[in-house]
């Protein structure tokens, strides 16, 4: 979301969706990029304005980013014109032999070997930070996510909207998981890219933090105890200051004071919009719920450790929806009692309780979520056994085909 007047909170939404660029036949991913956006605007060009939407690259030529360059007050009407940006891409990209890929992860990338860099406008904030992190790793270069976008006004809106978003990050693994494959094999992870999020930037620890941010109250107390320790931290690796930028922060959820608004990152990309866009609205329905105290109040929800919530974290990024979730006082906040929820049974009962459950807009798209399992057990479940490069090509040669399409994907 471009800078404009402060939207109050759950005023509007800025959604940015990434997908690899792969070979239409073999599906290896084609760092071309730069020859897509220069084929949509007929010239060398950083970003393609479309006037709603706009595409752009992120660090590594073998992925696009498509946006809304406006917030957009409602999730409905996005799901069909995202969906008709993918297909504008696709039309581009057929000439060129490449098409798009979805899912959160390239199952068989090999990243150390097959990372190009954006050598363009840029340039050097990415090379700054691949000397410092390095990019040719999982966790880096092979990673598609959704970031979903919601704003604040105020200090006040600020403090209320960063507690709900930090109760609700553990959990959302457990819905949105599509990265079970890395290095052409089951990687131990449901959500493998999350896995390798983790630790691709722990030689600055500031940097991430324990992904799950810690409580903040206002812009003042993040500038003083998040930026500064890391603007401190980086400056000897950064003698350019070219990544004293508050987009440097890796953490699962961080607020974009340039445009007041708090950026989820922890969102696996889906099979097509329609399931993107209907995971937003499931956490955005949540965020609301809690924003308004209507499970707990806000002094509780600031009050439950980051460790705790880290905990949940890590057993939804290893298990997605099978995770057991037993934290008691996790599960007050959530208004549930003190029984023991398998996430993907806990989302159902919170999808129930809120607004979204008047909805049939999301209903069948949710539906498949919840009954089949996040889209990485849909696509462990269609492999089977056989887990060779022939039945991955198969299976994510459907997955590139529900994306074409706007299609779920479901293992049959």
């Amino acid at each position: 979301m471009d800078a404009a007047p402060a939207l109050h909170a759950f005023a509007g939404y800025g959604i940015e969706l990434e997908y690899m660029i792969v070979d239409r036949q073999t599906l290896a991913v084609m760092p071309i990029a730069d020859a897509l956006l220069q084929a949509a605007a007929g010239g060398k060009v950083l970003e393609v304005d479309r006037g709603r939407f706009g595409w752009s690259n992120e660090i590594v030529l073998h992925l696009v980013e498509i946006k809304n360059t406006r917030p957009d007050p409602a999730f409905e009407p996005l799901a069909a014109d995202f969906q008709a940006e993918v297909r504008s891409i696709n039309r581009l990209l057929e000439p060129m032999g490449a098409r798009l890929m979805p899912s959160a992860m390239h199952p068989w990338m090999n990243p150390a070997a097959e990372t190009r860099l954006w050598p363009h406008d840029q340039a050097p904030i990415y090379q700054a930070y691949d000397r410092i992190f390095g990019c040719r790793k999982h966790g880096q270069a092979n990673l598609q996510s959704m970031h979903l976008n919601l704003p604040f006004a105020n200090d006040a809106e600020f403090a209320r909207l960063h507690a709900a978003v930090r109760v609700l990050l553990p959990i959302l693994p457990a819905l949105a998981a599509s990265s079970p494959i890395a290095d052409g094999k089951p990687g131990g992870y449901l959500d493998s890219r999350m896995a390798a999020y983790c630790t691709a930037v722990q030689q600055v620890p500031s940097v991430i933090g324990q992904v799950v941010p810690d409580t903040i109250n206002s812009r003042a107390e993040y500038e003083s105890q998040v930026l500064a320790p890391m603007y401190r931290d980086i400056a000897p690796l950064d003698h350019d200051g070219v990544l004293r930028h508050e987009w440097l922060n890796a953490r699962g959820a961080i607020p974009r004071f340039d445009r007041n608004a708090i950026e989820i990152r922890v969102i696996d990309i889906q099979e097509c919009p329609q399931a993107d866009l209907a995971i937003a609205a499931a956490a955005t329905a949540v965020v609301r719920a809690l924003y308004d105290d209507r499970w707990s109040l806000l002094a509780m929800q600031q009050a439950i450790g980051t460790d705790r919530l880290l905990k949940i974290l890590r057993a939804c990024i290893r298990d997605a929806d099978q995770a057991l979730i037993d934290d008691a006082g996790y599960l007050r906040l959530l208004g549930l009692s003190d029984r023991q929820y398998r996430a993907g049974e806990l989302w159902r009962h919170l999808i129930t309780r809120t607004a979204l459950n008047r909805s049939t807009f999301w209903a069948e798209t949710l539906r498949v979520m919840l009954e089949h399992g996040p889209l990485a057990r849909r696509i462990l479940r269609a492999l089977g056994p056989d887990c060779g490069k022939t039945r991955l090509h198969e299976v994510y040669s459907a997955l590139c085909d529900c994306l074409e399409t706007g299609k779920m994907f479901v293992d049959r």
